[in-house]
């Protein structure tokens, strides 16, 4: 069997939310038995990877209610009705962090949670980054946060930091060599 396609039978809505829906679809299987699927419509996403000219991340630092605790993350936002991952990123790294970027350049999608969600989310590499002021979003509560890549890296090793978007943003310019680390920055401590 090379074909494990699940066809749709039908499909029923179990909740509907502002920002989230909830299916469950009866779906056949491709020996021909029937099976449920319960999952997650999401709208989708996008996260910046905001780099400075001297090399340090622009992060936020945010209080996430669902796990109770404040974290450290890239800007990111969920993509509104009709617009493109690209302007979503525009749009939270400006409302996020009062950062405009030079060079805004699409690096790859992620499907977080495929398991029980069709959430994807676009990664942008933000360059050439000058600050504009931050206009901030009505009932959003952040404070922008500058550290070399390194201490990212650092706080991953730690267990510090499990926001899962951001530690793969943080491996993924690792790998690329395209951010800094604190001795090229002239900085180790964070600065808001």
């Amino acid at each position: 069997m090379d074909d494990f396609t699940e066809t749709r039978i039908d499909s029923t809505a179990m909740f509907e939310g502002a920002l989230l829906k909830v299916r469950r679809d009866r779906v056949r299987l491709p020996d021909g038995r029937e099976a449920l699927r319960e999952y997650i419509r999401h709208p989708g996403a996008a996260i910046i990877l905001p780099v400075l000219d001297d090399g340090r991340l622009v992060l936020v630092r945010q209080y996430r209610y669902p796990v109770g605790r404040e974290t450290l993350e890239f800007p990111a936002g969920k993509i509104d009705a009709g617009e493109s991952s690209r302007t979503t990123a525009e749009r939270e790294l400006l409302e996020e962090t009062g950062y405009r970027a030079g060079s805004l350049e699409f690096a790859f999608t992620v499907h977080p949670c495929v398991g029980y969600a069709d959430e994807r989310i676009d990664y942008y590499i933000a360059t050439g980054l000058v600050h504009e002021g931050h206009p901030g979003e009505d009932g959003e509560f952040v404070a922008t946060v500058l550290l070399p890549l390194e201490e990212v890296l650092r706080q991953v090793d730690s267990g510090e930091q499990t926001e899962t978007k951001t530690m793969l943003g943080a491996y993924w310019l690792a790998r690329r060599g395209l951010a800094g680390t604190a001795a090229e920055a002239g900085q180790t401590s964070p600065r808001t």
